[in-house]
This record gives structure tokens, C-alpha cells and sequence, in this order.
């Protein structure tokens, strides 16, 4: 899906939930913040190292074992050798895959090789993850533990924007929500406001604002301004 007039700001420590129906342009819109896609028109700052969980196979290497993936993954990230030797065993020991990380990633189950994704893309510290639908997949515990890995992340000044149906996922991750509606920005703000708007279940409150094209929550007191 095609994006237009997309306008959105992001900072350190942000928790950013993208919401929409299928097609909405969820996933363009963290492939071109990832710097997959270019955009024909506009343009897109981006500030820092990002890591894109979009699926099980993107960025890692079928035919190399996982251990060999885990140092590729460290040397892409600009880290020497020495460290990610170091480091190794924290990500071999978070991916619970044990002796599976001596074969080659062909040979994983789709949770297995996510499981080996998350844990590279996150043991390097990226300024930016970006996260398309993953944690709705793999087991509940693996699942916490990808969920408290990620809140440490944010701790450390980290960036995330995480693309989901999951409304209940996101209100738990996320801090603000933007919902994407065939390709365009229909609301960005507080994330239990935006998803309550999204769904039509009640209605903004009397103390936000919105435009019709759109719907940015802002506090009525705030002193923010906006360029129209």
C-alpha cells in the first residue's frame, strides 16, 4: 500500500503502535523508516542504527548456522569480533535454542529462526526497532521475555514502533499509537485514545481536538502548536 501525507515525529523512549486494517500500509511505513523503501515524494530523517524484525528470514542467512548468524548480525551492527565473542553466549542462552544453533538456519522452524532474529537484532542495542505482527507468534514465555527485553531497550533511549491487530498487545507495549487507513495518517496520539477511537467505541473526549483529515490527540491546555 502506497503511503500519503504521512507526518509523524518520534523521540527517545517512544513506544510507537502502528494500528490498521490489512493493507492500511503498516508494514511500507516500517520498511521505509528502515530505509527498505524510498520515498517518491517527501522525506524521512532517520537518527540512529535500526534493526527490522519483519520476518523469520529477512537478515539472516539460511545456510549459515545460527552461531555464524549471531556474529554476521554483530559485525553489521559495527561491532569487532572480540566483542561479539563476548556477547555470544548471552544471545546463544536468550534464543533457548541450544545445540540447534550449531546447524544452519534452513533447517529451523519459523519460530526458530524469529527466535534467533529478536535476539540478534536486540542483544546489539539499535537505536530503532521496528517490529511487523511478531509478537503474535511463538510461545507465552518467549513472548515475556521478548516484551521485558524490549521495555529494557526503551529504557536504554531506544526507539520502538511496533505494527499489530493486536489492540490489547499494543496498549500493553505501547505509549502512543498511530492508525494508517488506506495508506494515509488518520490519527496519532495517546495509544488507549487512538485504539478507542479506531474501534468507534466511544467516542475523543471533550478536552482533545482533531482535524478531519487527520486526527492528532492534543491535550486542549497544551501549549504545543501545529503547522496546518
Amino acid at each position: 500500500m502506497a503511503l500519503s501525507n504521512v507526518t509523524l515525529s518520534m523521540e527517545t523512549g517512544d513506544r510507537v503502535g502502528l494500528i490498521g486494517r490489512n493493507g492500511s500500509g503498516k508494514s511500507t511505513l516500517l520498511r521505509t523508516i528502515a530505509g527498505i523503501y524510498e520515498p517518491d515524494s517527501g522525506r524521512i530523517t532517520v537518527e540512529g542504527a535500526v534493526a527490522g524484525l519483519f520476518n523469520a528470514s529477512l537478515g539472516i542467512r539460511a545456510e549459515a548456522t545460527g552461531y555464524r548468524n549471531i556474529e554476521l548480525s554483530g559485525l553489521i551492527a559495527g561491532y569487532p569480533r572480540e566483542a561479539i565473542r563476548e556477547i555470544l553466549p548471552k544471545i546463544a542462552e536468550f534464543t533457548e535454542l541450544g545445540d540447534y544453533l550449531n546447524y544452519p538456519v534452513r533447517t529451523y522452524s519459523n519460530g526458530m529462526a524469529m527466535r534467533l532474529k529478536f535476539a540478534c537484532a536486540t542483544a546489539f542495542h539499535p537505536d530503532i526497532l521496528l517490529l511487523d505482527e511478531w509478537l503474535g507468534a511463538g510461545d507465552p514465555d518467549f513472548q515475556k521475555k521478548a516484551q521485558a527485553r524490549m521495555v529494557e531497550m526503551v529504557e536504554q533511549a531506544g526507539i520502538m514502533i511496533l505494527a499489530s491487530h493486536n489492540h490489547n498487545l499494543i496498549k500493553e507495549t505501547c505509549d502512543k499509537v498511530a492508525w494508517l487507513e488506506r495508506g494515509e495518517l488518520r490519527a496519532y496520539g495517546p495509544a488507549g485514545d487512538v485504539i478507542a477511537f479506531a474501534e468507534g467505541r466511544q467516542s475523543i473526549a471533550d478536552d482533545y481536538y482533531y482535524e478531519e483529515d487527520c486526527l492528532e490527540l492534543v491535550s486542549a491546555s497544551s501549549e504545543a502548536t501545529r503547522e496546518s
